[in-house]
């Protein structure tokens, strides 16, 4: 297998890069650069230089012997000053070298898991903690990066081999006019056992977590949709006129509030007629976000939002305002009052939508594969013919296989770690 090279550090300029090398050829290119091998796993200063003898950079550089490394082989890493000259400078002078070549997006972490260094799932973290932008989002991606998942499929498949071994049990010691005598306690135990894989079906899914809690701003025209918009934002995202029918299409923006992804909708003002086409397509865009909703906001006359809308007594700064009587906030855009609160209620609300701090929250893949261990181990506490028990719960075995990549095709591993940036 080729060695592979590549700048794993963000891009140039900047006061530090790190390039890595992976593979069996990364102890000679070290070498070569730096004059001889460092002590292993021991940080020493050294003069790269090129084939010529020309100096390239002063150095930090680290000898990493395989198979206890991030990627099972051999690694090098050249902790560089972090021009570009530099950098580009060194990895020509990686380039000359025989057996060696630049890494694909996601080439690290694919050689990791293929030399057992990682599982599938925590190779799917990794690449959820490479996009996480919220608190929610890092802590949840660090909990499936570290393994958190993998260990609870590695005892789900305790279970099932556990309860395959008492089903064999039962019909190695059966005869063929009893062939169902199996414990009284499986039923039990395999029951609990389809209870918790629902449970975890139930959980907040991981899309919520990238694609943030939707909510959208609905009411008439001149409600002041835009200026909360733009108040929640803490940004002038949306045009703001008193001109009736301003807005006339639908603006989306993503933020974290209290570590918690959010994107906020702002829509057309919704009313029976408009003599403007285009305003018209804009008020039917308008319904429309307010069915895909997580939460509507709604300013408009009270009682007359969706079901399950928050009511907001918007422009409390305008005496003239007809006043709603129970209001979930009072805001005003201009003055700010009431802002704070309402984001306040907004990160309690969604915070319970979404999975809780630190926890795994499973993506599409995920949870596919355990809705089907789930349906394969449904309902097998109250079969009698140990044959289909048994055959249930291999399929069950098998999906958990699937769950952290011991049984994958090369288009899904392909589709998985082109996702990857360069050098990770």
């Amino acid at each position: 297998m080729d060695t592979i090279y590549a700048l794993s550090s963000g891009n140039p300029p900047a006061g530090i890069a790190v390039v890595r090398v992976s593979g069996s050829a990364a102890g000679d290119a070290l070498a070569a650069l730096a004059g001889s091998l460092p002590e292993p796993r021991r940080a020493s200063a050294r003069k790269l230089k090129d084939n010529l003898g020309h100096i390239l950079d002063d150095a930090l550089v680290l000898w990493l012997p395989g198979p206890r490394t991030a990627t099972g082989e051999d690694i090098a890493e050249l902790h560089l000053h972090g021009g570009r000259a530099v950098i580009a400078a060194v990895e020509s002078a990686l380039g000359e070298q025989d057996g060696l070549r630049r890494a694909e997006p996601g080439e690290f972490t694919r050689r990791a898991f293929t030399n057992g260094r990682i599982d599938l799932a925590e190779a799917e973290g990794l690449g959820e903690l490479l996009t996480a932008e919220t608190e929610l989002q890092r802590r949840s991606a660090m909990a499936l990066a570290g393994g958190a998942l993998s260990r609870q499929a590695e005892e789900w498949r305790e279970t099932v081999l556990r309860l395959s071994a008492q089903v064999e049990a039962a019909l190695d010691f059966s005869d063929e006019d009893d062939v169902s005598a199996l414990p009284d306690a499986f039923s039990v135990e395999a029951d609990a056992f389809a209870a918790e894989l629902r449970q975890w079906l139930e959980r907040p899914r991981a899309e919520k977590l990238r694609e943030g809690y939707r909510v959208v701003l609905a009411g008439p025209p001149n409600a002041g949709k835009s200026n909360l918009f733009n108040a929640l934002l803490d940004d002038e995202a949306a045009i703001v006129a008193p001109t009736a029918g301003t807005t006339r299409d639908v603006l989306e923006r993503a933020v974290s509030l209290g570590g918690v992804p959010f994107s906020f909708v702002d829509t057309a003002g919704l009313r029976e007629e408009s003599g403007d086409a285009i305003e018209n397509i804009g008020i039917e865009r308008a319904r429309e976000q307010t069915d895909l909703a997580d939460l509507v906001l709604w300013l408009g006359e009270e009682g007359h939002g969706p079901d399950g809308a928050w009511e907001i007594d918007a422009k409390c700064d305008t005496p003239d305002r007809t006043v709603k009587t129970s209001p979930m906030v009072s805001v005003s855009a201009v003055t700010g009052e009431g802002v704070a609160e309402l984001c306040e209620k907004l990160v309690d609300q969604a915070g319970r939508a979404m999975p809780a701090p630190g926890a795994v929250a499973l993506n599409m893949r995920q949870h596919a594969i355990i809705a089907e261990a789930s349906d394969a181990l449904s309902g097998i506490g109250g079969e009698t013919d140990p044959l289909l028990i048994g055959e249930r719960l291999r399929l069950g075995r098998l999906a958990f296989d699937r769950l952290l990549g011991r049984t994958s095709t090369e288009d899904m591993l392909d589709a998985l770690f082109g996702r990857f940036c360069i050098g990770k």
